[in-house]
C-alpha cells in the first residue's frame, strides 16, 4: 500500500509539473489572431511615429501582431517592404504612400495575393489598384482653413508662397484647398509660386531661402506641414525678417505648437494622428470580421492659434 501511495504521489507531481510547464509555454508564446503590416512614409516625422505607435497598441489589444516599417520617402523601398509583407502572408496591410501614384504597383501585387490594403493619411491615386478603405485627415478642408488663416494674418493683402510636396495625395489636397479658398473668397492675395520642400525641415529651409531671395516683398508662406513651416521660420530668422512674414503650417506637432506659442508660426490646421490610427485599426477589424466598411473616412482639422497654444496644457512650463 505504501508503494502504491508513493507511486500515486509521484504521478500527481508529474502531472502538476506538466500543467505548470504547459502554462509557462502559453505565457511565453501567446496566440495571435494574425499580423497587420504597416509601411509609413517616414518615422523621422513625429506624426507618422504616432500613427505607428497607436496602430501597434490598438492592434495588440485586439490580438494582432504589427510589423512596422518606414519607406523614408522612397517608393522603391516601400515596394520592397510590401513584397516582404506578401511573403509573410499578413492578414492586412496599411500604407502611407511615399508616392501616391507609384504605390499602385505594390497595391496591385497585394490585390493579386488576396491581402486587403488600407491607406492612412495619404491615399493612393493609382486607378487600377484596389484599396479597401482610406482613413485620413480632411486635407482639402484643412487647406481651406490654412487660407483663412493667411487672410487673417495678412489683412487680406500681399504676396504668399507655398512650400509644397506634390507627389503625395494629402499635400495635393491641402494646396488645392488653399488655392480654392483664396479664389472663392475673391482675395487679392497673390500666390507667387510653389517650391518643393519634400516635407522636411532642411529641404524647406533651402526652398524658403530661394523664395525670400526672389521675392523681397513677400508677406506670407503656406507650408504644407510643420517641418516645412519650421524650415521656413529658420530661413526667415536667418534673413532677419521675423515679424515681417507670416507663416501658416499644417499638422499641430509639438514643435509646431511651440513655434505658434512663440509667435513664429501664425496658425496651424491641426491633425489628429492618434484618431487616424485608431479608426484605421477599427476599420480593419470590421472588415476582417466580414462587415462592410466605408471606402473613405475623413477626420476634420481645426485651426490652432497662439491663444490655443497659450492655454494648451501640453505646453505649460514645469
Amino acid at each position: 500500500m505504501r508503494q502504491t501511495n508513493t507511486l500515486r504521489a509521484a504521478l500527481t507531481g508529474l502531472l502538476a509539473l506538466a500543467v505548470l510547464l504547459a502554462g509557462c509555454r502559453r505565457q511565453q508564446k501567446p496566440q495571435t489572431r494574425g499580423t497587420i503590416a504597416l509601411s509609413v512614409l517616414t518615422l523621422t516625422n513625429p506624426f507618422f511615429k504616432e500613427i505607428a505607435d497607436v496602430v501597434t497598441a490598438e492592434a495588440a489589444g485586439r490580438g494582432y501582431e504589427v510589423i512596422v516599417t518606414s519607406a523614408e520617402f522612397d517608393p522603391a523601398r516601400q515596394r520592397t517592404q510590401v513584397k516582404d509583407f506578401l511573403v509573410r502572408k499578413v492578414s492586412a496591410m496599411i500604407l502611407t504612400p511615399a508616392d501616391s501614384r507609384a504605390v499602385g504597383t505594390a497595391i496591385k501585387e497585394a490585390n493579386e495575393a488576396g491581402i486587403p490594403v488600407f491607406t492612412a493619411d495619404i491615399a493612393s491615386l493609382a486607378e487600377d489598384a484596389k484599396v479597401v478603405s482610406h482613413i485620413a485627415t480632411d486635407n482639402y478642408a484643412g487647406g481651406r482653413q490654412a487660407a483663412k488663416a493667411i487672410i487673417q494674418a495678412l489683412g487680406n493683402k500681399g504676396k504668399v508662397a507655398i512650400i509644397d510636396h506634390p507627389i503625395v495625395e494629402s499635400v495635393i489636397l491641402r494646396t488645392k484647398g488653399f488655392r480654392d479658398e483664396l479664389k472663392e473668397a475673391n482675395s487679392p492675395i497673390e500666390i507667387v509660386g510653389a517650391w518643393p520642400g519634400k516635407g522636411s525641415k532642411d529641404e524647406a529651409f533651402m526652398a524658403a531661402q530661394d523664395i525670400l531671395t526672389a521675392h523681397q516683398d513677400l508677406a506670407g508662406i503656406f507650408a504644407i506641414n510643420d517641418p516645412s513651416a519650421l524650415g521656413a521660420c529658420a530661413a526667415i530668422e536667418k534673413e532677419k525678417r521675423t515679424g515681417k512674414i507670416a507663416v501658416v503650417g499644417f499638422d499641430g506637432q509639438l514643435e509646431g505648437k511651440v513655434a505658434i506659442k512663440e509667435g513664429k508660426i501664425y496658425a496651424d490646421p491641426i491633425q489628429f494622428p492618434d484618431e487616424i490610427a485608431r479608426r484605421t485599426v477599427q476599420t480593419i477589424m470590421k472588415y476582417l470580421d466580414g462587415e462592410t466598411v466605408p471606402p473613405e473616412i475623413l477626420i476634420p482639422t481645426r485651426l490652432y492659434y497662439k491663444a490655443d497654444a497659450d492655454a494648451d496644457p501640453a505646453l505649460k512650463a514645469d
